[in-house]
């Protein structure tokens, strides 16, 4: 106890250094001749290709054809709109708007080669060289099959390594520069303190402001060395909220003294620790911009005050995507761009009409609305983070080399070590982690979802089960979900005390759109009842939660329950590795499980070669 006011001092002196740091920061840094270069392109351009500076279109990396009617858009974008980039998704199957199978996924992951074989056919068409941008929170593996997926932030958080955030950014910023991605759209430095959040969650590194900056902070450093620009997110802070931006506006009302000392450290932080990019959230903050319905997105006093102003952020400034229904529900695509550039945004990000756009702000600068000193400002950013990239020098990458770089096997093994050392063993009341059966026994698994649609990328229990049947081939494995039935609900329970041990995966996603991130009650109940039932044979019962961690505080009576805050292969593997005693658990709460643990809380367990874990 008495050494936590010195905790609180030397939290309170990073802050101060963070905002020192933030007043100081500086434009985007560039050399000599890029520089020359930036304020030579500047000085030929024209009203139209500023304004299409300000805009930043899309695609889906899967393979388009130079002759499809698909790449005659993105062509379109370029020589019509004059585009200053694009955002690279994933892939995306076609389906219909009315879904008779439940289970089907549309979502899939995008080709690497196909992304870096689009990306320099559009370079080559376009005048002025095109800076990309993806969503690679978690690694470029995360919208690109084959490369490096690393764990969710929250996973960091757990893990508490700033070495590893920082060789995370690395790897991610080697990945994506391969494939011709100059800007991701990381780290989010959202504060997640609302156990209901619905969209970021896992997302973020966890609920303590020092934390999350100082991991944040690591992972910067660590991508903008492999020459991609960072970009926080989501300002001014969307951690504290329980409306999906996606599908509505979250209204913050928090005051702004409160603000102060919980968003907005963070964003301090990463903006002294170099980040040359901040993305604005559809959020609603009224304790820093009062009229009502407006997003932070659209607003000058959080965008042009705030940020610029307050923090002294010189970097770029990106909307979020203005396709989401924080904004579209309010304003078309034109007069919502016009709202973000006029608000102080750099760059609208994945309009729904990017012609309605461009042909918006153009009218808008041209009747005075938008400043043309203020496009001019905006451009020149873009075109010093161009140069900063290189782009003014060499625009396409070596589709030979995407191989050799994107997927290493040095980089899957950093990964593994980041989702080994995340686990995190919050409850052991009957000490039976690692489980201790011999390997004949008999082994009851559940595979418990949320609901069983959308799960295309990362199908659960698809490594768990034939992982856990390495150490224990007799496995009797059984999925439920909230389309299980009463009938089958009863017959697991009726079955359960005849194995010699329980074991139970259970999978809650928070989602972007679903609205949805928890389990359902009847699951709920079978896992107390069978608490209870295998507690009187002393029979061991371990569950393991993938994805949302929150999910635990339904579940309290569950004698030994572990957290991944993941899913995908190598979540499921690591588990299993500590289930089976043959890793050491060493992970802490990134955030507090309220009623339960509070925040840096976990239980030790040694690995097979040690006593203890020394860290």
């Amino acid at each position: 106890m008495p050494r936590f006011p010195v905790v609180r001092l030397l939290i309170l002196f990073s802050f101060m250094a963070a905002a020192i740091g933030a007043q100081n920061a500086d434009p985007i840094e560039v050399n000599k001749a890029g520089e020359r270069w930036v304020q030579a392109a500047l000085k030929k351009m024209t009203l139209d290709e500023k304004v299409g500076q300000l805009i930043v279109s899309s695609f889906r990396s899967s393979f388009l054809s130079t002759e499809s009617d698909d790449f005659e858009k993105l062509v379109k974008a370029v020589h019509e709109y004059k585009v200053g980039g694009f955002h690279v998704f994933g892939a995306l199957e076609i389906a219909p708007p009315v879904l008779l199978n439940p289970t089907y996924g549309t979502v899939t992951l995008g080709q690497p080669l196909e992304a870096a074989s689009t990306l320099n056919r559009l370079q080559a068409i376009s005048k002025l060289p095109l800076l990309n941008t993806a969503d690679f929170e978690a690694g470029v593996g995360f919208r690109i099959m084959g490369a490096t997926a690393f764990p969710r932030a929250m996973a960091f958080g757990a893990a508490r390594d700033e070495k590893l955030a920082f060789e995370a950014g690395r790897i991610t910023g080697e990945e994506a520069r391969a494939l011709g991605v100059h800007v991701n759209f990381a780290p989010v430095v959202d504060v997640n303190n609302n156990p209901r959040n619905p969209v970021i969650n896992t997302r973020s590194f966890g609920e303590d402001p020092a934390t999350v900056g100082r991991i944040a902070s690591a992972y910067i450093r660590g991508l903008q060395s492999a020459g991609v620009i960072a970009t926080l997110k989501h300002f001014p802070g969307h951690g504290d909220t329980d409306v999906d931006s996606h599908l509505g506006l979250p209204v913050i009302k928090h005051p702004r003294e409160r603000l102060e000392k919980i968003e907005l450290p963070p964003f301090r932080m990463g903006i002294a620790a170099g980040a040359d990019a901040v993305m604005t959230a559809h959020i609603e903050m009224p304790a820093f911009d009062p009229a009502p319905g407006t997003p932070t997105t659209l607003s000058r006093p959080i965008v042009s005050g705030v940020l610029r102003k307050d923090l002294g952020f010189q970097g770029l400034i990106y909307t979020d995507s203005m396709g989401m229904q924080g904004v579209t529900k309010m304003h078309g695509p034109g007069e919502a761009a016009v709202l973000a550039i006029a608000a102080g945004n750099d760059v609208v990000l994945h309009s729904p009409d990017d012609g309605a756009a461009f042909a918006a702000l153009r009218e808008a600068v041209k009747s005075g609305r938008i400043p043309e000193a203020q496009v001019n400002a905006s451009v020149e950013r873009i075109l010093r983070a161009k140069a900063a990239a290189g782009l003014h020098t060499t625009r396409t990458v070596n589709l030979e080399s995407v191989g050799a770089i994107v997927g290493r096997r040095a980089n899957q093994a950093l990964s593994d070590e980041v989702s080994q050392r995340s686990i995190t063993l919050i409850k052991d009341s009957r000490n039976q982690v690692p489980l201790r059966v011999p390997r004949e026994a008999q082994l009851l698994y559940l595979s418990m979802l949320d609901y069983p649609s959308n799960w295309g990328i990362a199908a659960p229990s698809r490594t768990f089960i034939p992982e856990l049947r390495k150490r224990w081939p007799n496995v009797t494995s059984i999925e439920l979900s909230d389309r299980t039935t009463p009938s089958e609900i009863e017959l697991v329970r009726a079955m359960a005390p005849r194995f010699d041990a329980v074991v139970a995966s259970i999978f809650v996603r928070t989602a972007s759109f679903s609205g949805r991130m928890d389990l359902a009650e009847p699951l709920q109940r079978l896992l107390q009842d069978l608490s209870r039932q295998v507690a009187s044979a002393s029979t061991p019962f371990i569950t393991t939660f993938f994805g949302n961690p929150y999910a635990a505080t339904f579940l309290p009576a569950l004698p030994a329950m572990l957290l991944t805050y993941d899913f995908y292969d190598r979540a499921e593997a690591s588990a299993v590795r500590a289930i089976a005693g043959e890793a050491a658990i060493g992970g802490r709460l990134p955030i507090g499980l309220p009623g339960m643990f509070e925040e840096g809380f976990g239980l030790m367990r040694p690995g097979p070669a040690t006593s203890s874990l020394a860290r």
